[in-house]
């Protein structure tokens, strides 16, 4: 049993007592305030770890198990071990173990101390963290014996090695640290020394205490003295038996012994074999192995003192470099691999532990398993059924090496017996016909390949086709609320309890009138609908549904929802005049009585205009109360609420009033609000000057048609403008306006005159329409009465039809002559006057004829392709074919065609609407047009269409380079890429000069500019160019010569900066070589801010900065320049400068000795720029093509595959 336990900070001394072997650890651990320890308690297999609990009882544990404690103060209880154990305390690395081991003579020394596969730290579990201040087992009182029950379940003692710990599912070993294996071997000698010949109890050869280890008189294991007493027997204790269970570090021989043992420990595991497969099936394999080979040779000399091995078998099926699962751990040296995939390559390895030393793993072993029959397949799926048939699908499952020949199908009938077969076959799909109707079937499906037939698939269960089920009782009331009510109902009533039904529930509300609505659909037998009508009827109804259809509904019942609290009353107001100590004021009961009647008012009367004190004024049915005993001219607020059997309403909005009001003053006369019109006159007017101390709530306008005539009531209202309507044009009107508030209505204003404008005029007649020719019409009309203005213009609306007629003619004249119209063809008009008013009607619709004439224009002229035509052409580049549609003929048939197509006599051609044009010139515009004839005459030309005969071969373009790089040159012919030139048909072909002297082609395209890439500097390259079309190819031009700019140089990385001095600091940079035979200078900035200085310009490459301030911040950056000869002058040639970088100087303070820096407190800070743009463009452009490499190969892997 080992108990390591995590320590926070050096723990105190370890005292134990001989009579009751009790030891104790004190490590702690800081939580809050209150010091804890954490305990963790290894019981290996065999063994019983017994604790008792905080209600008394006892608590055993058997092994092999880990039992986490925790005490909340900071102390350890006792630990007891049985009859012929013994406890010793090891530290290794800070922590402390408790190893219980037995003290008799049968323990060998060679045997393998408790495995240290228990870590040194466990994270605390919520469930073992306990904030209470109590112990969480309180210690074991008595005369130092165990409890009999304690003893009964102790096995005979035993030691349990490593590799037996490990065979109980321990597989997580921990390497030990080289001094744990000292410590270990150290331990190991020790007690072999003890169970021979005994240790002597002398005190002067007993090891002296740890300096670490403190023993205080007054406190033992975290106990006072008379705890402690009270649990031992009577007299003193010797110091012999404590210091023989104190642990003694090793000695420098032992020390040296035990290297000497772990080097020939993992020499002898160093030499095992890969192992051997035998036996391979398609799911398991035997694995052998043998002995180390410097073992196996011990064995042929005769010794047999060799160590008990524990050899651990990996397998992996990922190939030689996958990955490997362990999944064998004992002493035997063969081994049976189970659960093996058929037809799968595995490798396998071995490697052998000894004395808690693991050595290295041997070579892999590959295999292959042997195929076998498929596994079960899924359960088939259900495609279609009907009362006499089932169709099903299935998939194929993994055919385990050996392809899928056939697929065995098996039913039991609709007898739920045994099962037989109904299709054997490749297809994947079948038909089971000749079935009963609603009955259940089972169906299972196997698969077959050549190896044999697989295991079949869970059974599924389909039914056919059968019939609806009966009509279910009417729905129940469970729950009733305001806006919701709760059904229930029962399964109907001769209902198959196999089948599984669905209910539809459906309400009708008798006020919408929409009949039965559906207002749930499942299995559930009840069923809660909400936001329904408080006190409402509601009638209910419900139907079974399965899958062949659904049940005739219900019986219908109708059900109420509860009545809600009533809304709130209408606002209150005061019935007849405020006077100046009383007021009746009355409300209107509420728009929503929540549908019960209201039984109770309450009106609240504040005497403010703010604050939230409200007294009652008014309790009763009555919707009225007089207010009385009020204060004159004082504001107050009411309000009022109702009160019914669903409850109290809300209050209702607030009237504020004011006592002691009088009517106010007299207003302004009224003012136009705008421009007047005919029949309309804007008004508006100001507030009077004085209220009369309340607030204006409605003004009355009165009109009259004279200053002496009689008046009428405009208007009545709270707006301060209104319009005054149905007027008459060019008349004068008086108008008055007067106030009032609550008080009443204050005196008119003074008179005030307004003018309408003008009328539009009357509606015109039909026009008089006289045929001039055919296609002119001269059309007259009678002006209207103008109605108050002279009519100033007139508007001519002309058209085909009726209702689609266009203005043609807007002006002063009464006549006007309409041209251009076709031949034999209706037409509509009609006339509208207009004045300064406006315009009026449109007057009556006249229509008229033209005579027929002479053809129209031919519309549709374009010219036939030559893969249109019926026959080719003679020649491209002397023929056309044109061809055209024919116009409308004017009311006479058309007889033929004119074409004219140049300075030659028009060409006549019959009704036909297509002709070919020979004898042209080549590469030549044409201007075209047709021309139709009648018996009437010949018609106008159509538009010419502009077209050309095909060109000769082009000519080579001139060729020019755009830019010039060191790498690359743009080249550029033509006129440029515009749209004609990008649709043409002319292609260029660019050729190059190569090593050789041959013209090479680089591109061929109708693009008219070409970038030539991979060049050399500072080189001459020529070129050539070639034109064609359709036509044919052209010459090639003359060669021309274009030569490459020189390089700049590369960018160089940030500067680096060291501190020389206090005020002196040295920037240097990498060199670069001379770009052929071409110098390289530097120039060196200081930047500070926006500012930019350059402090240095030459070929080297370190600059000594001076004068460098403490404090301040530094940036430098460094740019490479090649310097090159051009017609005797040299010329430089700059490249992109380098990132910066930071220097700062900043002053330390001294630490309490007084020490300084090496350069008198300051020291300097050098800093990196932030990356670059290019950079972070580089570093995204990386991260994305590494995202889009993964999203292809998970695709691939898991999609595809």
């Amino acid at each position: 049993m080992n108990i390591p336990v995590m320590m926070a900070e050096q723990p105190p001394s370890l005292e134990a007592t001989a009579l009751l072997n009790e030891v104790s650890l004190l490590p702690h651990m800081l939580n809050g305030d209150s010091v804890q320890q954490v305990i963790l308690v290894q019981v290996n297999p065999g063994e019983t770890f017994t604790i008792r609990t905080e209600d008394g009882h006892i608590q055993c544990i058997q092994g092999p198990a880990h039992v986490p404690m925790m005490s909340p103060n900071g102390s350890m209880p006792p630990i007891f071990v049985p009859p012929g154990y013994m406890s010793q305390v090891v530290e290794e690395n800070g922590v402390r173990k408790v190893v219980v081991l037995p003290h008799s003579a049968e323990f060998h020394p060679s045997m393998a101390p408790p495995p240290p596969h228990v870590p040194h730290y466990m994270h605390h579990h919520p469930a073992m963290l306990h904030h209470h201040h109590h112990h969480v087992y309180p210690p074991v009182q008595g005369s130092g014996e165990l409890p009999p029950h304690f003893i009964h379940q102790h096995p005979p003692p035993h030691i349990y090695t490593e590799q037996e710990a490990l065979a109980h599912g321990r597989n997580s070993l921990i390497h030990r640290d080289e001094r744990t294996m000292k410590m270990q071997e150290h331990l190991r000698k020790r007690l072999k020394d003890r169970q021979l010949g005994g240790v002597p109890n002398n005190k002067l050869n007993s090891p002296p205490p740890s300096p670490h280890r403190s023993y205080s008189p007054g406190v033992q294991n975290g106990y006072g003295k008379g705890h402690l007493m009270s649990a031992m027997p009577t007299g003193p204790i010797k110091p012999k038996h404590a210091g023989r269970m104190r642990s003694t570090p090793p000695a420098e021989g032992q020390t040296a012994d035990s290297e000497t043992d772990m080097k020939r420990i993992l020499e002898l595991l160093s030499n095992v074999a890969k192992p051997t497969v035998s036996e391979i099936q398609a799911r398991s394999a035997v694995l052998s192995w043998s002995l180390p080979l410097t073992l196996q040779n011990g064995e042929k000399n005769g010794d047999h003192t060799a160590p008990s091995l524990c050899y651990e078998i990996a397998v992996s099926n990922n190939g030689r470099n996958g990955v490997f699962k362990s999944v064998y751990l004992g002493e035997e040296t063969t081994f049976t691999l189970p659960d093996l995939k058929p037809a799968t390559d595995y490798h396998v390895r071995v490697s052998v532990t000894c004395s808690s030393v693991k050595g290295p793993v041997s070579e892999a072993a590959s295999f292959t398993t042997e195929c076998s029959e498929p596994d079960p397949p899924a359960p088939p799926r259900l495609l279609n059924r009907t009362k006499n048939s089932i169709t099903l699908q299935w998939k194929a499952p993994n055919d385990n090496g050996s392809k899928i020949t056939n697929f065995l199908l098996e039913y039991d009938e609709g007898k739920q017996s045994v099962f037989k077969e109904c299709y054997y076959g490749h297809v994947k799909q079948y038909k089971v016909v000749r079935l009963s109707p609603s009955t259940k079937y089972a169906f299972r499906i196997a698969a077959e390949n050549d190896i044999g037939m697989s295991a079949f698939s869970e059974a599924v269960i389909y039914h056919t086709a059968g019939s609806s089920p009966p009509a279910p009782a009417p729905p129940r009331l469970a729950g009733v609320g305001v806006t919701w009510l709760t059904l229930e109902w029962s399964s109907p009533s001769g209902a198959s309890g196999e089948e599984t039904l669905t209910y539809i529930l459906e309400m009708e509300e008798e006020s919408l009138g929409y009949g039965f609505k559906p207002k749930h659909n499942g299995e559930e037998l009840s069923c809660t609908l909400k936001n329904l009508q408080r006190s409402t009827s509601y009638k209910f109804r419900v139907f079974a549904c399965n899958t062949e259809g659904r049940s005739s509904p219900s019986e219908v019942v109708e059900y109420s929802t509860s009545p809600d609290k009533p809304g709130a009353p209408g606002k209150p107001s005061i019935k007849g005049r405020s006077h100046t100590r009383c007021m009746k004021i009355v409300w209107d009961p509420p728009k929503d009585n929540g549908g019960a009647e209201v039984t109770k008012y309450v009106l609240e009367m504040s005497e403010s205009l703010k604050g939230s004190k409200w007294d009652m004024a008014y309790s009763g049915s009555a919707r009225e109360h007089l207010c009385d005993n009020l204060s004159p001219g004082s504001w107050y607020r009411l309000r009022v609420y109702c009160i019914s059997c669903g409850g109290q309403s809300q209050v209702s909005e607030v009237l504020s009033v004011r006592t002691a009001a009088v009517p106010p003053g007299p207003c302004q006369p009224p003012h136009l609000a705008g421009r007047a019109k005919p029949r309309e006159i804007p008004l508006r007017w100001a507030a009077p000057a004085m209220d009369g101390g309340a607030p204006v709530t409605e003004y009355t306008v009165e009109m009259s048609e004279a200053d002496q005539g009689s008046r009428r009531q405009l208007y009545q209202g709270p707006e301060t403008d209104c319009t005054a309507s149905n007027l008459l044009p060019g008349q004068t009107y008086c108008f008055w306006v007067k106030a009032a508030n609550q008080a009443g209505y204050g005196p008119f204003s003074d008179t005030w005159e307004a003018s309408t404008a003008p009328g539009s005029p009357e509606q015109c007649g039909a026009p008089q329409l006289s045929v001039r020719a055919a296609t002119c019409v001269l059309v007259s009309w009678e002006s209207p009465a103008c109605n108050g203005a002279e009519v100033s213009e007139y508007r001519l609306e002309w058209g085909g039809t009726k209702g689609c007629m266009q203005l043609v003619y807007s002006g002063p004249a009464p006549s006007y002559e309409v041209k251009g119209l076709v031949p034999s063809t209706a037409y509509y008009c009609r006339v509208q006057a207009l004045n300064i008013a406006g315009a009026g009607l449109f007057g009556e619709v006249a229509m008229v004829t033209t005579p027929a004439a002479v053809p129209a224009a031919v519309s549709v002229l374009e010219v036939l392709e030559e893969d249109s035509l019926p026959a080719p052409l003679p020649s491209l580049s002397t023929c056309l074919a044109v061809q055209w549609q024919e116009p409308c003929c004017h009311g006479a048939d058309i007889i033929g065609y004119n074409i004219d197509f140049g300075e030659r006599q028009p060409l006549s051609v019959g009704r036909s609407t297509s002709c070919v044009l020979e004898n042209l010139q080549p590469d030549t515009t044409y201007r075209i047009r047709v021309q139709a004839v009648n018996g009437v005459g010949a018609g106008p030309f159509s538009h010419s269409l502009k077209t050309k005969t095909r060109p000769l071969p082009p000519e080579p373009p001139h060729l020019e380079c755009a830019v010039f790089g060191h790498q690359s040159l743009k080249l550029k012919w033509g006129e440029g890429p515009s749209k004609h030139q990008l649709t043409s048909s002319t292609q260029y072909c660019l050729q190059i000069e190569d090593k050789n002297g041959r013209f090479v082609c680089i591109y061929s395209g109708p693009c008219h500019t070409y970038k030539v890439q991979r060049l050399s500097e500072s080189t001459a390259f020529h070129f050539r160019i070639q034109a064609h079309n359709d036509a044919g190819e052209g010459p090639f031009s003359h060669v021309y010569t274009f030569t490459t700019t020189k390089s700049p140089p590369a960018q160089l990385k940030a500067p680096k900066v060291q501190q020389r001095d206090d005020n002196l600091c040295e920037v240097s940079w990498e060199p670069l070589q001379p770009m052929r035979g071409d110098s390289v200078v530097y120039t060196l900035h200081l930047l500070s801010g926006r500012d930019i200085e350059q402090v240095y310009k030459g070929p080297e490459t370190s600059f000594l900065f001076r004068n460098v301030q403490p404090s301040c911040e530094y940036r430098f950056r460094v740019c490479a320049g090649r310097q090159y000869q051009d017609s005797g002058v040299t010329q430089e040639l700059w490249g992109p400068y380098s990132p910066s970088v930071a220097f700062a100087v900043q002053r330390q303070e001294q630490d309490p000795l007084g020490a300084t820096g090496p350069a008198g407190g300051e020291q300097a800070v050098v800093r990196g720029s932030t990356m670059t743009d290019e950079q972070l463009t580089l570093l995204l452009l990386v991260g994305f093509a590494v995202v889009a490499i993964l999203f292809a190969v998970v695709i691939q892997y898991f999609v595809i595959k």
